[in-house]
């Protein structure tokens, strides 16, 4: 099937992408509303921020939890900048793949793809080389005792949507990342069982294109 032929309209795509790459935050609405947070970064978040940008492989297992309070699981892969694939447990069908340029939502029951430009996503933020919070796409830090808080946004993206990342003060591993929609629905996605500085096959990142494109 063709990649056009996957999806009944844009407005499904965009929420199918949002439901795919997410535990609701207990933040308040002052944490999600975009704001310029650049003066207000300190130091140590932006320490954290680096901190991640540096881990350039990564592995281990994810719960997804969706808007409506679905949950589901798996196994996760992200290799920067631009690659992730998450593999989901059956009953699932579904799989989630990105080379650093594409990113594709594959449904093995029906045989469907959905087919998007990186750039045009929140998973950009997500893996990209650095975050700098010093930047206006920062729509909010927040730092407590035991959670670093930090919100990305780009309006060059589908609907606005934001992505917020929640990682531990200490260790400045990242715990969990929640994306939001135009439509103010969040998919959340906690992360566990991480291991960093892996060695990851480029194949795990291959997407399936003659698949994609029915040949």
């Amino acid at each position: 099937m063709r990649a056009d032929q996957t999806t009944a309209g844009m407005g499904t795509t965009r929420r199918g992408f949002v439901g795919l790459t997410a535990l609701l935050l207990a933040a308040g609405p002052s944490i999600l509303a975009p704001r310029p947070a650049a003066a207000q970064a300190s130091g140590a978040a932006q320490r954290i921020a680096d901190h991640f940008s540096s881990v350039k492989t990564m592995m281990g297992e994810f719960v997804q939890f969706g808007p409506r309070g679905e949950q589901t699981g798996g196994k996760f892969y992200i290799s920067r900048p631009g690659k992730i694939r998450f593999n989901y447990e059956d009953p699932s069908p579904m799989r989630v793949i990105s080379d650093g340029r594409t990113v594709v939502i594959g449904n093995r029951k029906l045989k469907t793809w959905d087919v998007y430009p990186l750039s045009k996503t929140p998973l950009n933020l997500l893996l990209g080389n650095r975050i700098d919070l010093s930047t206006r796409m920062v729509r909010g830090v927040k730092e407590e005792a035991d959670l670093t808080t930090i919100v990305l946004g780009d309006r060059n993206m589908f609907g606005d949507s934001t992505i917020t990342m929640m990682f531990d003060p200490k260790t400045y591993d990242l715990r969990q990342w929640t994306i939001r929609d135009a439509q103010g629905k969040d998919t959340s996605v906690m992360i566990f069982n991480v291991k960093t500085g892996v060695q990851l096959d480029a194949k795990i990142f291959r997407i399936p294109f003659e698949e994609i494109h029915g040949r």
